[in-house]
């Protein structure tokens, strides 16, 4: 809402409504064949978002005229809604504010005539819409993500206000020898701090690394990778998916009592070290009390992988999942599926990738992708992330998604440029909830 909503109403008053004028024409006036500029208009943005469980909304439009001499009234004609006059103010304009939420989805326009002409002087376009999800994630493949990546995060926080992140988060932060109690202190006072400052999440992310598994009481598997083809002793390229029910749902309570015993909370969202889950490892997920994961991969945006077991174990798990896969609750017996029996935790496909693995153009061809530029008829999202890690984290990696950022922010919802709302993946979750 602009800054001079609040005094919107009190600058205008019921005046011009009765005396000699008549009331608002029912029918709608000819829109013109170009506005007139004479008539000086303000307010009337052109988008407005649907509400849902996710996202609330501001649906009172303002729309203030200063015209030109000669004008006794205006009257508004908003969709379909019924035709509103504008009312005088003080300082010479003809205003009104008027409610928007009967407005069905789709695109509309608002004609305004000046005293009872039966052509418009002034064709506005109107955009009811769903909202367009933007998912910002980071992905903790290592215990130190350093500080190098964590001001870069802190530089799109400064640059892009409206942007809220979900950081999944490495357990193994805790269980690495080599990171240092002192070093453990900070990384967890940053991580407070993009929670409490920014509204940012705290998600889990696992790579099932040696230290933290056998910390968990499980035998750490070191045969399963997928990069090395004799295995992985370290157990970082270990395929999630080899741990099963049971044994992930010990690594996943392990995790739980790291984050809470450093004040992180107990996470509800998750994605696969590798996106290596099976429907075990989203089984153990729901088990555990979690809302979303995030694990299903457009798989053919990793073709730097190809002819690696990373990329033909993906193609085989996550077969249909593409450029403009949306969120489902998947199935007890295929995570691939959304078919009952559903299991109580929403499939967000990690649809954008990661930025290591696409350029900025591809990555904005991803954001049309998925929204052609007209109103939605319900949510959609576009997932997307990147690693955190010094020297991972590159300037040019940092500069895409400041780049991808901008192309977003140009469609923001809050500005009523178009449907674009930020937004962490435990919040989505109710958009999609029956």
């Amino acid at each position: 809402m602009r800054a001079w909503s609040v005094a919107f109403v009190s600058l205008f008053v019921l005046s011009g409504c009765g005396g000699d004028h008549p009331p608002p024409r029912t029918e709608k006036p000819t829109a013109p064949a170009t506005n007139d500029p004479a008539y000086v208009i303000s307010g009337a943005e052109p988008w407005w978002i649907i509400g849902n469980k996710a996202t609330q909304t501001d649906d009172l439009m303002q729309i203030a005229v200063a015209p030109p001499d000669g004008t006794d009234f205006i009257d508004a004609y908003v969709a379909d809604l019924p035709p509103v006059r504008l009312l005088h103010a003080t300082d010479g304009r003809l205003g009104i504010q008027l409610q928007v939420t009967d407005i069905p989805a789709g695109t509309h326009e608002i004609l305004l005539s000046a005293n009872g002409s039966t052509t418009a002087f002034a064709k506005l376009p109107l955009y009811r819409s769903a909202p367009y999800y933007v998912l910002v994630t980071t992905d903790w493949d290592f215990a130190d993500p350093g500080d190098t990546a964590n001001g870069y995060q802190d530089l799109l926080h400064r640059d892009h206000p409206e942007l809220v992140m979900t950081h999944f988060v490495g357990p193994y932060t805790f269980t690495d020898p080599t990171v240092t109690p002192a070093r453990q202190a900070v990384l967890v006072a940053w991580l407070k701090k993009q929670r409490d400052m920014f509204k940012d999440e705290i998600g889990l992310h696992i790579h099932p690394y040696c230290h933290f598994v056998t910390a968990a009481g499980v035998t750490c598997v070191t045969d399963q990778s997928t990069v090395y083809p004799g295995g992985d002793t370290s157990g970082y390229t270990i395929k999630l998916g080899a741990y099963g029910r049971t044994n992930m749902g010990k690594l996943l309570d392990h995790a739980a009592v790291l984050f809470e015993q450093n004040g992180l909370g107990r996470p509800k969202t998750f994605r696969a070290g590798g996106w290596t889950a099976t429907l075990e490892t989203v089984q153990a997920l729901a088990d555990k009390g979690f809302t979303a994961d995030t694990s299903a991969l457009n798989w053919k945006r990793i073709e730097e992988w190809v002819g690696k077991e990373l990329y033909t174990w993906n193609m085989q798990a996550w077969g249909p999942i593409d450029d403009t896969s949306q969120p489902y609750f998947p199935s007890q017996t295929n995570v691939l599926l959304s078919a009952d029996p559903k299991m109580p935790i929403l499939e967000v496909p990690d649809n954008g990738v990661m930025i290591d693995y696409v350029t900025l153009p591809e990555m904005n061809s991803l954001f049309d992708a998925n929204w052609n530029g007209q109103p939605l008829e319900s949510p959609r999202t576009l997932m997307m992330g990147f690693h955190p890690a010094t020297p991972g984290f590159s300037e040019a990696e940092y500069l895409r998604v400041n780049g991808f950022l901008k192309y977003a922010d140009m469609k923001l919802a809050t500005k009523h440029l178009g449907p674009v709302v930020y937004i962490t993946l435990e919040d989505v979750v109710a958009a999609f909830t029956p």
